[in-house]
Formats: C-alpha cells, structure tokens, sequence
C-alpha cells in the first residue's frame, strides 16, 4: 500500500498548481547558499545539462545524508524523472523500480533498501527551485525519491521535507521532459540522471 501511494503522493495538489510566470531568477527559492555540500546532477535525454543543488543539512539533516550517501554509492546514476508535472514539479530518485533501460513501469513505487525518513518539516516555503523529499501518506515515508520545484506551491509547506535548493542550473530543470497531464505526468522516453555526485563543503 505504501509503495502505490508513493506515485500519488502529489497528486492532489497538483490540480491545485497554476502556470508559472514567464520569467523567474535562475534561484529563486529565497534560500540562501549554505556553503555546504551540494548535489550534482548531470542530466541526460531529451534534455542535457547540469544542476547543482545546495543540501540544507542544518534543516533536514537525516534526509540531505541519505541523498548524499544515495549519490555517493551510484544509486541515482540512470534513474529517470518519472513524473513531471508542468508548472509544478519533476520528480526522480526511485532507485528500486526507475532505473533507464529497465522496466520503469513501476518507477514512483519503489526506494532504497534503507529505512524510510523521519519528517523533518521545516519553516521554509515550497518556491521555484526548492527540492522535496517524496512520500506516501505516512508523514514518516520518504526514502530516496525527491522533487524540484518549477513554481512556488505554498500548500505543500509543512507537508514534505525541503531537503535543498537549486543554485544553479534551473534553465535545464525547465526543460526536462514534461509527462502525459491526464496520467497524472507520467512520462513515456523520460529524461534521467547520467550521475549524481557530491560536492562536500
């Protein structure tokens, strides 16, 4: 039951999501740059780039070292954005079932093999560039799935861990391959992660 929620787990508040406004900073999340570790993501696919995101580790501690811990043993290499809502969000991170060249079917079902998160919900609001950990309707469910903001969804704040924020590279989230609206942005040929590396302070 967990597992199937976890491709739903934005599914509401997506209807609630209106269009972004044409122009946005390159971050425009209002979060200050912590210096800190970083997630690097190479893109590949349809679209082709880098995105760096700065890690909140005094926010979300136990959830920025699992992302970190994640990229540094090579489990979000070739994982695809399995759903991709324009105007909302792209979500990736399902190292069990989104795997490029596999059956990704099920991509949006699956984790790690390591224990689900505690929340660790904080202050900071869900704007443009902000990074999310995905759950299901546990609260205490997120595991190695995470979303990046394409426009601010304040009805998220609260709900869902703000694990980082995209210090560079937005212009290439904006052009990752969006999915099918009326399956609630699946997305068929999706855009991946070449590799995921750490950037440590």
């Amino acid at each position: 039951m967990r597992n199937i929620l976890r491709r739903t787990v934005l599914a509401a508040a997506a209807s609630l999501v209106v269009a972004a406004p044409a122009a946005f900073a390159q971050d425009s999340s209002g979060v200050a740059d912590t210096g800190g570790p970083k997630l690097v993501l190479q893109i590949g696919g349809q679209t082709e780039g880098k995105v760096v995101i700065d890690l909140l580790t005094d926010k979300a501690p136990k959830s920025a070292e699992r992302l970190m811990t994640l990229a540094k043993e090579g489990k979000y290499d070739d994982v695809v954005f399995h759903r991709v809502i324009d105007g909302f969000m792209a979500q990736t991170g399902d190292v069990q079932f989104g795997k490029k060249g596999g059956d990704t079917s099920m991509a949006g079902m699956g984790g790690s093999d390591l224990p689900d998160l505690p929340a660790e919900f904080s202050n900071i609001s869900f704007q443009r560039g902000i990074v999310g950990m995905a759950r299901s309707a546990d609260p205490n469910s997120a595991n190695s799935q995470f979303f990046i903001m394409f426009a601010p969804a304040p009805h998220l704040d609260g709900q869902y861990t703000v694990v980082g924020h995209v210090v560079s590279g937005m212009d290439v989230v904006d052009k990752i391959k969006k999915g099918d609206a009326a399956r609630n942005g699946v997305v068929d040929d999706p855009d991946y992660i070449v590799k995921a590396t750490v950037e440590d302070k």
